[in-house]
């Protein structure tokens, strides 16, 4: 398994992301526009594994991380690449190492249009168009009726466990309990039994919303607007797959328009399998986590 790639006159080193020093990463996501503080760098790279390449006076030229989900599945993200490095095929490199320590396991992650072509050329095979939404919250839906929703405490986050996995597809309780740790969770029940959940935390310049697990749209709007309220006048984001559906027309009227897409690839097992009235993701917990 190769440790090092030559590009032009320098020569890089994988080394483990948690030997990194956090602010170097975060130099590195700056570099290429993406939102991500410190803080959103160490909930991740507490919750999964990853590489950097670096040269050898430490400078950090890519980044790439895994999160094992379930048995046979891993999500990968933070998958980053300067100009400089990408141009000479680093991040070719970078991903067949990550392919590498995830070998026997199904593959997901959500590609940025410019890195669309070495996904398709690694094997990877479109499934979906995930779309951005966010923007500062000065409007208010019109407040709901008790419908079942309650604050969901992090010593209960296991209540959530199968019916997201039916959502999800695999078990992802571990990655559930991490986020649970820093987010405000609601969740919706009747008679008794959980029929939705939503999470918000801190990430970037504002909030996320998510994931949002729930059967319908009308269940999803219900827990996006039991968040809201908290959140007035603050920049929130939710990454949905949702296009044209009620709930994506919902986003657009709070004044969270769609900003960006990316686009959700798999290798290996189709990643995606929705069915009517059964627990869907309607917004994802993080492009890394989905």
């Amino acid at each position: 398994m190769a440790k090092t790639v030559r590009v032009k006159s320098f020569q890089l080193i994988a080394r483990d992301i948690a030997d990194v020093d956090v602010h170097l990463l975060h130099v590195l996501s700056i570099g290429v526009g993406w939102p991500h503080r410190p803080a959103d760098w160490e909930f991740l790279r507490q919750v999964g594994q990853g590489i950097v390449a670096v040269d050898d006076i430490g400078r950090v030229f890519c980044s790439a991380m895994w999160f094992l989900q379930g048995e046979d599945l891993a999500t990968i993200g933070l998958v980053i690449t300067t100009p400089r490095a990408q141009a000479q095929g680093a991040g070719r490199w970078l991903m067949e190492e990550v392919m590498e320590r995830c070998k026997g396991r199904n593959l997901t992650l959500n590609s940025t249009k410019a890195a669309y072509p070495l996904y398709l050329s690694l094997g990877f095979e479109k499934e979906a168009t995930v779309f951005l939404h966010g923007g500062i919250l000065s409007t208010l839906p019109a407040a709901a009726r008790d419908h079942g929703l309650d604050e969901l405490p992090t010593t209960q986050i296991e209540e959530l466990a199968d019916y997201d996995t039916e959502a999800f597809g695999v078990n992802r309780s571990a990655v559930l309990v991490q986020l649970s740790k820093r987010s405000v969770t609601c969740v919706l029940r009747r008679s008794d039994k959980v029929v939705g959940y939503a999470m918000r935390r801190q990430f970037g310049r504002g909030h996320v919303i998510g994931p949002i697990v729930a059967s319908n749209d009308e269940d999803a709007i219900l827990l996006v607007g039991w968040h809201l309220p908290a959140l007035k006048d603050g920049y929130v984001r939710i990454d949905t797959r949702e296009d044209t559906s009620p709930f994506a027309e919902f986003l657009t009227q709070i004044g969270l328009p769609t900003t960006s897409t990316t686009m959700t690839m798999s290798k290996g097992r189709r990643f995606l399998n929705r069915s009517d009235a059964s627990p869907w993701v309607y917004g994802l917990a993080a492009h890394a986590l989905n």
